[in-house]
Formats: C-alpha cells, sequence, structure tokens
C-alpha cells in the first residue's frame, strides 16, 4: 500500500468518466487502501478519489472526523461503486479540490443524501449523510463522472484564488 501522488489539472483521467469496479477483489482492496493512506497524508483532506490518483475506476474515500462543518460523520470509508440513492434540496457553499490547488468556488449541492456501493468486503453499503460529509460525497462522486467542481460553479463570478492550502 501506498501515499499515491495526486493528479492536478489538465491530466486527462481527470475528465474522463471511470469504468465500475465490478468485483471487490485483491487489487480493489489494494486501491481502496492507497485511497485512505494518500488521504490521511494529505493535510486537510476529507475525500479523494481514485481518478486523483491515476486510477479510472469508480471507487473514492471520504473521512470528515473532526471537521467543523461536519454534522454526519462515517469515519473513514471507500466506496466503489457508488450511487446515489435519494437526495435531499441543494445548497450553495465554498469547495476546493486537491486537484485543482489554485481555486476554491461555490457549488450548489444537495444538503442529504443517501448513497450505496460496495464497502471493502464486497458487502452492498447505504449510507445516509448530510451537511459537510454529503457535499464530500458528492465532489467525490463528481470525480468519478470526470467533473470536477469547476464544472458545476454557476460561472466565472463563483471561482475564487485559494487563500490558504493547509
Amino acid at each position: 500500500m501506498t501515499v499515491r501522488h495526486v493528479l492536478t489539472l489538465p491530466h486527462d483521467v481527470l475528465t474522463t468518466p471511470s469504468a465500475p469496479v465490478g468485483t471487490v477483489d485483491a487489487e480493489a482492496r489494494a486501491l481502496a487502501e492507497d485511497l485512505l493512506q494518500t488521504m490521511a497524508a494529505s493535510p486537510a483532506c476529507v475525500g479523494l478519489a481514485a481518478p486523483q490518483i491515476g486510477v479510472g475506476r469508480r471507487a473514492f474515500a471520504v473521512d470528515v472526523t473532526g471537521h467543523r462543518k461536519a454534522r454526519s460523520c462515517h469515519g473513514a470509508f471507500v466506496l466503489f461503486d457508488p450511487e446515489i440513492v435519494e437526495r435531499g434540496p441543494a445548497e450553495v457553499a465554498r469547495e476546493g479540490c486537491m486537484s485543482v490547488p489554485e481555486l476554491t468556488g461555490d457549488v450548489a449541492r444537495a444538503t442529504w443524501l443517501t448513497v450505496a456501493g460496495l464497502d471493502v468486503d464486497g458487502t452492498r453499503r447505504e449510507l445516509r449523510v448530510d451537511a459537510f460529509e454529503a457535499r464530500a460525497v458528492q465532489h467525490e462522486l463528481d470525480h468519478l463522472d470526470g467533473l470536477l467542481f469547476l464544472d458545476r460553479v454557476a460561472g466565472p463570478h463563483a471561482v475564487f484564488p485559494r487563500k490558504v492550502y493547509r
């Protein structure tokens, strides 16, 4: 298991929809471990998707533990082939991304959602997330579809230079 390099724009894998994982095997579990280790080694990182480390597969990790904006918190988790089952109303808030390190933007995201996918044991798992955890999950899901937060902002007026990246 390895801490991997996080890719930045304009790398092609970041704008290409990812392929399904399908079966959770040893290769998928190694990817999950790499996502978690890379995320843990990256200051202020609360989520990381496989395309961000150069792997075009539908997998992401999220951990909002201790974040001041988190209400729900499922700890560190990885989902393979995730999908949104249900979502609440949208709210606009500021987002940043390790793959777009110089910018932040105002993005509308659902305030809560239910997401389902396979966990590292290959078991289907459904999570009800809200507030900041919901935003993080949706941000990572976008990466799997080849989208970045810049694709979701209302326009140039909603993009800002990053003041601090820690």
